[in-house]
């Protein structure tokens, strides 16, 4: 409600409605109503409507100048002059330049119109600065909107570059973080996993009762088992569940008594490359060539291979498959001037045998070499034991040799035999007498051409009858027939008897080559594996000593390049066979 001044008191009242927002003037400022610019009590709104007004008459192009007697303050079109102020001013506008300079027409003309002119002003400037205020919020809101995507966007590009930086640090870094984390992942599996805090009662048993009840089980239920968790997976791959199944099989590193050769392997690993040794699952390969025929021999020890070449014995070192050699030699062995024919290992000594009838003696860690003339004719097999060298020859004799330095070369005795001598073995007992005669119902030429103990009272023989025999010291007496004295002065030291009975025993056991082919070399596991060398197409074969027939055989050779195997040797992931002109392995670890 607007009140009019004193000299309007005389007037009716004039009603304008509810009170109007108090207006801002031009110039910002608070004023009283004869001055015509916004009464008192605006507050921050109508100085943001003012700013608007400012805003929207500055973006017009043309400005005019506004003046109070052109225009009243308030009237929302600030910056129009001349008619277009008054036509927005309104009708007040011209009461007022007629009034003159009175008090009323300063004001710009009556009450009335005054009050009029206060309304309209007001509701043009209220929307004009609703206007002006939507168009600000909303540029406002732009520039938020703007800004907010600028920083929305900022982080997207620091993350950006992060990641390319990242990505070139693991170029950089990427072997150091997969090491950690195979490091990790080894040191988990190392830790032992726990017992299954739920599951059947039998689990909760000690460990004690459990692998005597789980020593019951066989392979197949021992892997189905192992499968069931963690804790079941190690605990099923305790030796002593799998020493009862790796004696029953082949070539697992156990003897038939039970002593175990290979006790820094898990008896489960020799197991599970003990079925392939069983359904004959392996790869060939050849680890040597020679240029021209050879007769090779050849022996292991650890991870060294001696083979014989010519007349020269030269070692390998295995690489960590064990089925290949460093094709470097570690070192070469020489002293013979002709092939060599036989050699062992023993005490840390080569003990050769050559074709030029001498025995060649050579340390393996030095280059000490000594020969002597032994024989009239090649040396064709020697073998030694505790200190004492034996030899045989095509000159049908076979003599004893001492080891010792002092005595190295001088012949302890030698043995007149009717035939030349092929094969020789020293017993384990190193008894010194004549144990057994192996027989003489053999047809003539049925030469034994390698034979081997298994154990003090066990040996196997091979040779031209195509024949594997198994013979047993302790088996019956088929004859006895006293040989009178023995003249082996070279015992007397060792207080043995000098009258021995002869004790004329059969085989307990034999194998027949199914092409008969002859055998010239054996080789056993101490067990249950036999495998054998034949004469033609390199034809190595396995035996399962439980059975009669041949368990599997491997033609090394086709026909053109036929030759025997003149010697083979084994371990229990590989098999190797010396040939003509080829070493070849069957690698059984990895077939």
């Amino acid at each position: 409600m607007v009140s009019p001044p004193p000299a309007a008191e005389a007037r009716a009242p004039l009603r304008v409605g509810p009170a109007q927002r108090p207006l801002m003037g031009s110039q910002g400022r608070h004023g009283s109503p004869r001055d015509g610019g916004p009464g008192e009590g605006e507050g921050g709104e109508a100085r943001k409507l003012q700013e608007g007004r400012v805003v929207r008459g500055k973006r017009k192009k043309g400005k005019g100048k506004a003046g109070a007697r052109q225009g009243g303050r308030g009237s929302g079109e600030e910056g129009k002059s001349g008619p277009a102020a008054k036509e927005a001013a309104g009708p007040g506008v011209e009461a007022g330049e007629k009034a003159g300079p009175g008090p009323e027409g300063a004001a710009g003309g009556s009450v009335e119109e005054r009050a009029r002119r206060t309304v309209e002003g007001d509701e043009g400037s209220a929307g004009a600065g609703k206007e002006a205020k939507g168009r600000d919020d909303g540029k406002e809101e732009e520039r938020r909107v703007t800004a907010g995507r600028q920083e929305d966007a900022r982080p997207g590009r620091t993350q950006g570059r992060g990641g390319q930086a990242w990505s070139r640090n693991t170029g950089a870094g990427g072997a150091a973080m997969a090491a950690a984390a195979e490091e990790e992942a080894a040191a988990a599996a190392r830790e032992p996993p726990s017992r299954p805090a739920s599951g059947p009662a039998l689990w909760r048993l000690p460990e004690e009762l459990l692998l005597l009840i789980c020593s019951y089980l066989d392979m197949r239920a021992l892997g189905r088992l192992a499968q069931v968790c963690r804790w079941l997976r190690r605990f099923t791959s305790c030796d002593l569940l799998w020493r009862r199944i790796a004696r029953a099989s082949l070539n697992s590193g156990f003897t038939r008594l039970g002593t175990d050769l290979m006790a820094s392997v898990p008896v489960k690993e020799r197991v599970k490359v003990s079925q392939n040794w069983r359904l004959g699952r392996c790869r060939e390969g050849i680890l040597l060539k020679w240029k021209c025929s050879q007769m090779p021999w050849m022996q292991l020890e650890g991870d060294s291979l001696y083979v014989s070449q010519a007349n020269f014995i030269l070692a390998y070192q295995f690489r960590p498959d064990g089925a290949s050699l460093n094709r470097r030699p570690l070192g070469v062995f020489a002293g013979h001037d002709e092939d060599v024919c036989h050699f062992v290992l023993a005490n840390s000594h080569i003990i050769s045998a050559g074709g030029d009838g001498k025995i060649g003696v050579h340390k393996i860690h030095s280059t000490f070499t000594a020969k002597y003339s032994a024989h009239e004719q090649e040396v064709n097999c020697v073998d030694c034991k505790g200190g004492i060298i034996v030899s045989g020859s095509r000159d049908r004799t076979a003599k004893v040799w001492s080891l010792a330095s002092g005595r190295l070369g001088q012949c302890l005795h030698t043995i007149q035999t009717e035939d030349r001598v092929w094969s020789i073995a020293v017993s384990p007992l190193l008894s010194g007498q004549l144990m057994t005669h192996l027989g003489s119902d053999f047809p003539p030429g049925a030469g034994v051409l390698d034979v081997m103990y298994e154990t003090p009272s066990t040996l196997l023989s091979c040779g031209y009858d195509t024949y594997v025999r198994y013979w047993d010291l302790r088996a019956s007496v088929r004859s006895l027939r006293p040989l009178g004295k023995l003249g082996w002065r070279w015992l007397e030291p060792l207080s043995l008897p000098l009258h021995l009975p002869f004790l004329d025993r059969k085989c307990i056991m034999e194998w027949e080559e199914p092409h008969d082919s002859t055998l010239y070399c054996l080789q056993t596991d101490g067990n249950h594996l036999l495998a054998t060398g034949s004469s033609y197409y390199g034809v190595v074969r396995l035996w399962d000593r439980r059975q009669r027939a041949c368990l599997h055989a491997f033609p090394l050779t086709s026909a053109p390049l036929s030759s025997p195997v003149y010697c083979l040797r084994f371990t229990t992931k590989h098999l190797y066979a010396a040939l003509s002109y080829n070493l070849h392995v069957l690698d059984f670890q990895n077939p």
